[in-house]
């Protein structure tokens, strides 16, 4: 009887894992039209992978569920721009998210009632679920966005550099940017993304600043909104861009200095807590533990003998 509970609480972490295996493997996805076409032109239909066919299982299991939530325009627009900060950019992506948010919650009912504890306080139970199904996914996705505003940030300073070479080399804007992508795809295969991407809209015929303003805006990076920024003025007025470049290139190398030296100011602050935890508790039994033993001793000792 004991072994059923257990049973049902491991099934729930295998699906557990395999949902956040599903989102983790449809955000993984890259935008290499070329390889796309490429590879669908080389390989037959029917040439499908085995992970590939158990992610489109789980995505007809999944998209349904998404949607069933009622959802207003404004809230799907938010977390379709959440999913394209953190890379994932697909039309169902919001309804898969979504989808997952609902089975998780579902799962954990079913845990729960299968187990007896839904039983015993429903509404207790029924509130940590949801809560569990809602949060979960949206912890997993601000830490993906943090991880990759973060990779785009540290590689902006590089790329920078990159760009002056190449523009005081004889290169133009569009096709610096578009050779800097190919050559960091494996050191900063986010920043190259995105670069790629600007390279597609201005191909696609739209206007440099408005790609430059999509560029910015995408990633929701500071630094590139800035880069952004910069070089549409610098194409406005008709200024150097090379000239642009470098000394934007010197802004972020001091930013990147300070934000190190920041860090290493904060450590005395954050060692503070495992060193009252974990150290001075062991420094306090090793050099004061013989002694207090001692005085235990002969305290007990003296009492005994009174």
């Amino acid at each position: 009887m004991t072994t059923t509970p257990l049973l049902l609480i491991g099934a729930f972490l295998l699906f557990f894992v395999g949902i956040f295996a599903l989102i983790y493997a449809f955000s993984r996805r890259r935008l290499k039209l070329g390889e796309r076409i490429a590879r669908k032109a080389e390989t037959k239909p029917d040439s499908e992978t085995k992970s590939q066919k158990v992610q489109r299982s789980l995505e007809r299991v999944v998209k349904p569920l998404g949607e069933m939530i009622p959802r207003s325009p404004e809230d799907l627009s938010k977390e379709e721009q959440r999913l394209v900060q953190a890379g994932i950019r697909r039309k169902d992506a919001v309804l898969i998210f979504y989808g997952v948010r609902v089975g998780l919650v579902l799962i954990l009912l079913l845990s729960l009632s299968v187990t007896g504890y839904l039983a015993r306080n429903p509404f207790l139970w029924i509130v940590v679920s949801i809560l569990a199904g809602a949060l979960l996914p949206d912890l997993w996705l601000n830490r993906k966005i943090a991880a990759r505003q973060l990779e785009v940030q540290n590689g902006l300073p590089d790329v920078m550099d990159l760009s002056v070479i190449c523009v005081e080399a004889g290169l133009g804007l569009d096709q610096t940017l578009g050779r800097i992508g190919r050559e960091i795809e494996h050191s900063y295969p986010a920043l190259s993304e995105e670069l790629r991407l600007y390279g597609l809209e201005v191909g696609a015929g739209r206007a440099r600043p408005e790609a430059l303003r999509n560029l910015g805006g995408r990633a929701g990076v500071d630094d590139l909104k800035a880069l952004a920024a910069v070089l549409i003025q610098a194409d406005r007025f008709g200024s150097s861009i090379a000239q642009s470049l470098r000394v934007f290139s010197d802004g972020l190398r001091t930013k990147r200095r300070q934000r190190a030296e920041e860090k290493a100011a904060k450590m005395t602050v954050k060692m503070i807590p495992p060193m009252v935890l974990f150290i001075f508790p062991a420094i306090f039994v090793v050099v004061a533990g013989p002694a207090v033993v001692t005085i235990v001793n002969d305290f007990f000792g003296a009492l005994g003998g009174g």
